[in-house]
């Protein structure tokens, strides 16, 4: 390969003394956020997706393509190593520990924990032997006003993929 065959942004990330990692992105986007401001939302309308895939994808978790990570990068004021790192796969399912210490994200591991069996029971019930898929998936999360506090609503919508037999 010629070094006019790799883009720029690549060679520059090749010889920084310490290669940025997209642990390291993330930890830049939510400073450039914070810097400049800006909330998830904003973000998620430059790069044209909703708040919830936007922000997973920032935070590590999704692929953008060229012209979203373009579009976040140009907002946030990313580098071009870091606007590169953006599309590439990330490394999903990345917290800490198996069982999260955060104690918003350890609720859901709590709701996994006291509901998996009913949600479980209620699917194969409803749709057979199979599972929810969380590539196929949507998730919308609203505020709730409520007079005894406002709710949190998350609605996830994963596609029903049947188990083979083979």
């Amino acid at each position: 390969m010629k070094k006019s065959d790799v883009p720029q942004a690549l060679l520059e990330a090749a010889v920084m003394e310490k290669p940025m990692k997209r642990t390291d992105v993330t930890e830049l986007v939510v400073m450039k956020k914070l810097q400049k401001g800006l909330t998830w939302t904003r973000i998620a309308k430059a790069v044209g997706e909703g708040k919830e895939w936007t922000t997973a994808a920032l935070l590590g978790q999704m692929q953008m393509t060229k012209a979203q990570a373009e579009a976040a990068g140009k907002l946030l004021g990313l580098p071009p190593y870091a606007v590169l790192l953006l599309q590439q796969v990330p490394y999903k399912g990345s917290l800490p520990t198996a069982v999260p210490t955060d104690p918003l994200i350890y609720r859901f591991y709590e709701l996994v924990s006291v509901y998996g069996t009913t949600f479980k029971e209620l699917i194969h019930e409803e749709f057979g032997d199979g599972i929810m898929s969380a590539i196929d998936f949507k998730m919308d999360l609203q505020r709730e006003p409520d007079p005894k506090g406002d709710r949190v609503q998350i609605v996830m919508s994963g596609k029903y993929l049947q188990y083979k037999t083979y």
